[in-house]
C-alpha cells in the first residue's frame, strides 16, 4: 500500500480490544502487523470526510438559488408532506 507513498512511524493509542481485532484481521489477510489496515482505514476516512465537505459545500452553493415563488411552492409542499405524516 505504501509503495508510492512516503510513510512515517507514529504512535497511536488504541484499546487492547481494537489491537487484538486488528491483529486477527491482519493475520487473516496474511499480513504480519496491522499498519496496512490502519493506513487503509485512514485513507477511507479521509476520502469520506472530503466527500462530506464537498456535499455540504455543494448544498451551501444552492442557498438563495430559488425564486420567491419556488421557495413558497417548496414550503407548501413540505407543509403538506408533514401534515400527511401525522
Amino acid at each position: 500500500m505504501h509503495a508510492n507513498m512516503h510513510s512515517m512511524r507514529t504512535t497511536v493509542e488504541i484499546s487492547d480490544e481494537y489491537r487484538a481485532k486488528l491483529l486477527e484481521l491482519a493475520a487473516r489477510r496474511g499480513e504480519k502487523g496491522f499498519s496496512g489496515l490502519v493506513q487503509e482505514a485512514v485513507a477511507k476516512y479521509l476520502a469520506e470526510a472530503e466527500r462530506r465537505e464537498d456535499t455540504v459545500r455543494d448544498a451551501q452553493q444552492v442557498l438563495g438559488k430559488l425564486t420567491e415563488a419556488e421557495a413558497r411552492a417548496l414550503e407548501g409542499a413540505v407543509r403538506t408532506l408533514r401534515a400527511r405524516w401525522r
